[in-house]
């Protein structure tokens, strides 16, 4: 019994290699996480939140620059990030929600709950519309300039330097 415990550390050491070897074989390293910035933003339409109403996201985007941030009721982060959204909104900064992988009564119990800094609130149910743009992961932020031309794009919770960042790109 005490001679296995010996081998004990081995054994992780062996297992935790196994674990990094299998996640590098399943890595893309051609992920491009920039690769939509300065490319004109996809053409899609998606569902509206309150009334599912087909809507094209280039319809809601026109007068840019426009902020498509997208997020999710089941994201922490958003959460984090939503009393940034909130004050963009205040200082009249045009911001689209685009609402990833999540049922719209979470969406919409979740904007109820924190207030709603969107003029617009699209629903990407089945993640499409996210792949097309190239997210990793919610939230993201896009600048989209009033061209329809991606300008910047932030990934994680916005902070109010990430956000003057990404408005400074507009001007």
């Amino acid at each position: 019994m005490k001679r296995w415990l010996a081998f004990a550390p081995l054994i992780v050491l062996a297992l935790l290699a196994l674990l990094f070897a299998g996640y590098a074989l399943k890595r893309d390293p051609n992920v491009q996480p920039q690769a939509m910035v300065g490319k004109p933003m996809p053409p899609l339409t998606l569902p509206e939140l309150s009334t599912g109403a087909a809507t094209s996201l280039a319809s809601v985007a026109q007068g840019g620059p426009v902020l498509i941030n997208f997020f999710a009721s089941w994201c922490a982060p958003c959460e984090i990030e939503h009393p940034q959204l909130m004050a963009l909104n205040a200082q009249g900064v045009k911001v689209i929600g685009v609402a990833y992988k999540d049922a719209p009564p979470n969406t919409q119990a979740f904007l109820t709950r924190l207030g709603d800094p969107f003029a617009a609130r699209l629903v990407d149910r089945d993640g499409a519309a996210g792949l097309e743009f190239g997210v990793t992961g919610v939230p993201e932020t896009y600048l989209v300039g009033s061209n329809g031309v991606i300008l910047a794009k932030h990934t994680g919770p916005l902070t109010p330097d990430a956000a003057e960042e990404l408005l400074a790109k507009a001007r």
